[in-house]
């Protein structure tokens, strides 16, 4: 045997198998890096929930601690430092007393500061002046800031933020100026004094953190629907850092904000939520280790027979939420429709000072509104000084601090006086104050209305139990000395109705105002008064506050609460009608750019579908207006002989060119090649409730794969019109 014929099988057999072996190899690692691949990608999402709750926790604990500050600026400052608000101010303090535990010598009033003494008639004017001067800078910086750099941060957010994510894109609303102006102007406007909260923004502040944290991620800066998904747990995290309740915001998210809301969403919600509370715990912006500042505990039990009065509250919270709805939409329609919308600064700065100089007389209304909840609220006890718990005759059980029901004493009767002016006004100030151009809420000016509301009435019963516990509907569950009634907990089922008939929410807000409490028992209370607003309030107006804002401003949006009955085709929907001209559409290899250019000019549609020809109409793709514009002005800067005469080509090959033809355009990349259709024949109900499971903008009407219109959601809300016999073109569309 020559040593060629061993050498040679041999060399054969050494080359397979090093290519067996860099086979081998490769696979290993693009397994290696298939699997890295996609542990990254399924951690990424939790990564972003966590970046989510980490930046939304951190920004509403300096809005909190911003705004209790700067509130409390407007009655005096800190000799200790300015950036002290009152009450930390007197922590240290080994001068307050128990009765006058709000004063110490570190706090001094304007009055002390600018005339030496807090007592009299001139110290009270100088403090009143203070005041509303105070008032006047904070608003005014607030409207001045959003109208100058980022109008979309006036209003709570909501109503966009439900429209965003049924599928329409509002532009800049959630991006980074927004945000910071959002944030800062939040502040303002809540220590201005204005009848509105912080707690509505706070949502629209936490999407904002969303949506701008997808950017990191290329899962979902380029993925739309992954995007919107995100959108739904960042609305968990602002009601979770928003109310301190995780929980209540999931669901939420679920009950009130997303039209589309998978398991995966839940959980990752869930986490969100879960680590933006823990954020806002671990800043504790309150000093009371709670995560909101009316945190309460009530230790007495409610009875069967307070059902009544709590069903009255809600049914006095259904007719004030819908009343509201109508007065608040007709303002806001007068401001669209008038002068009164040419000039926001000056509304805003009248309705300051009209709400300023009213609320500084009453001591309830000059306190901020989260404040005014904690006090009504409260329960009663040993270590309270507050007017509305200073009773005469007080019987002290031995067991607890607890305090029996007794009569009220004249204090309390002047407190009653003060919350009924107080409720008169706070209904009539926060019609004119929510629409304005500053971040306004309407979660706790609704809840002071309420809670307002439930706190008269649950001394009223305590005081019809104490000097009638002989009644029928007293007798055998309320006996002198005893804790019958509890008004703390009227004032929270009060807010809960108020609230309830303003937003139309029930599960969520339950959930809610239990996390507030932390009782179990007090939950039935709760349910009746919110099933009780929400029917009543249903039964004059079928639309929540947000919804109605939603139509007043134009916004395409398909309530996802509604059927949608009726025995109609998407043929008889779809566009264009017989007397319509025909569909705009692109060709796949018959158009230049000239021709692209032109009909994007001549039309202000935001796509175009794309079929094989004008002739066959055999559907091929759809292609988005955004993605053409840029598309050309690109491939005309970076890519050498494209000109108006190029041809434009959305196949896979394109076929060769005579030598003297410009350079053709590819663009098959920019084209959606699976667009969502359905046939002439499909029935309009199953169309709408696709629209709203999946947040379509469009959809194509095709018959045996030719293209014979298109649906859009403006033409779904058309035909509801028009099937609710009302004019479709009263619809207008921002």
């Amino acid at each position: 045997m020559s040593a060629v014929s061993f050498v040679f099988p041999l060399l054969c057999y050494s080359l397979c198998f090093s290519h067996i072996h860099l086979q081998i190899t490769n696979k290993s690692k693009e397994s290696t890096w298939a699997l890295m691949k996609s542990v990254s990608d399924a951690f990424s999402g939790w990564l972003l929930m966590l970046l989510i709750g980490l930046m939304a926790g951190a920004l509403a604990g300096g809005i909190d601690i911003s705004a209790h500050w700067l509130t409390d600026l407007k009655g005096g400052v800190c000799l200790n430092g300015f950036w002290f608000n009152h009450e930390h101010c007197c922590w240290n303090s080994n001068e307050t007393t128990f009765v006058e535990r709000d004063k110490c010598p570190q706090w001094k009033s304007w009055a002390e500061l600018i005339i030496g003494t807090a007592e009299g008639s001139f110290a009270y004017i100088v403090n009143y002046v203070m005041y509303v001067c105070w008032a006047l800078l904070f608003a005014f910086l607030a409207v001045s800031l959003v109208r100058a750099f980022a109008p979309y941060a006036c209003g709570s957010g909501i109503p966009e933020i439900k429209t965003i994510l049924s599928g329409f894109i509002i532009r800049g609303y959630l991006g980074k100026w927004t945000l910071v102006i959002k944030t800062i102007t939040l502040v303002l406007a809540v220590s201005s004094g204005l009848s509105l909260g912080k707690e509505g923004p706070l949502i629209h502040v936490a999407c904002c953190c969303g949506n701008i944290l997808c950017h990191v991620f290329t899962k979902y800066r380029k993925n739309e629907a992954k995007r919107r998904e995100v959108l739904s747990a960042a609305a968990a995290v602002g009601v979770s850092v928003a109310f301190g309740a995780p929980i209540g915001g999931v669901l939420f998210s679920l009950e009130e904000v997303s039209y589309y809301f998978p398991l995966k969403t839940l959980w990752r919600s869930f986490f969100a939520a879960l680590v933006a509370a823990f954020t806002l715990r671990s800043i504790n912006p309150f000093g009371n280790s709670r995560l909101v500042l009316f945190y309460v505990e009530f230790h007495s039990p409610w009875h069967l027979l307070e059902l009544v009065p709590f069903i009255l509250l809600g049914i006095f919270g259904g007719l004030w939420g819908a009343a509201f709805i109508r007065a608040n939409i007709a303002w806001c329609r007068r401001r669209k429709t008038t002068r009164l919308g040419h000039y926001p600064v000056l509304e805003v700065l009248v309705v300051t000072a009209v709400t300023a100089v009213l609320a500084f007389p009453n001591e309830y209304t000059r306190m901020s509104t989260s404040e005014l909840i904690s006090e009504l609220f409260n329960d009663c006890t040993l270590l309270d000084s507050s007017k509305l718990c200073d009773y005469i005759n007080v019987n002290i059980t031995k067991s607890s601090n607890e305090l029996a029901d007794r009569p009220a004493s004249t204090n309390v009767y002047m407190a009653m006086w003060q919350l009924a002016l107080a409720l008169v006004f706070k209904m009539l100030i926060t019609v004119v104050t929510f629409g304005m151009k500053v971040p306004s809420g309407l979660f706790i000016p609704s809840m002071a209305v309420g809670a307002i509301a439930g706190r008269l009435l649950g001394v009223a019963m305590e005081q019809l139990a104490y000097y009638h516990h002989d009644w029928v509907i007293f007798r055998g569950w309320c006996s002198p000395g005893a804790d019958c009634i509890t008004p703390g907990l009227y004032a929270m089922v009060g807010a809960a109705a108020c609230l309830g008939g303003v937003t139309r929410m029930t599960v969520s807000l339950v959930v809610i105002m239990f996390e507030l409490t932390g009782g179990l028992e007090y939950i039935v209370p709760l349910m009746a008064a919110a099933m009780t607003s929400k029917w009543v309030a249903d039964a004059i107006g079928r639309e929540g506050i947000y919804e109605a804002h939603i139509r007043l401003n134009g916004y395409p949006f398909l309530e996802a609460k509604e059927e949608f009955s009726h025995k109609t085709l998407a043929m008889d929907v779809m566009r264009p009608r017989r007397s319509d001209p025909p569909l705009s559409v692109l060709t796949q290899d018959s158009m230049t750019v000239e021709d692209v250019e032109t009909l994007i000019t001549e039309t202000s549609y935001s796509g175009f579908p794309v079929v094989v020809s004008h002739e066959s109409q055999r559907l091929v793709g759809f292609a988005l207006r955004r993605d053409l514009t840029i598309s050309i002005e690109n491939a005309r800067r970076r890519q050498d002989g494209i000109v108006s005469t190029s041809r434009v080509f959305f196949t896979e090959y394109t076929p060769p060119q005579a030598p003297s033809s410009p350079a053709p355009l590819k663009l098959r990349s920019v084209m959606d090649l699976s667009p969502f259709t359905v046939t002439d024949h499909t029935p309009m109900e199953i169309v709408v409730d696709i629209f709203r499971k999946l947040g379509l903008r469009q959809c194509l009407v095709t018959h045996n794969g030719r293209l014979l219109g298109i649906i859009t959601k403006k033409d779904i809300l058309k035909h509801m019109a028009q099937m609710a016999n009302r004019d479709p073109d009263s619809i207008l569309f921002n």
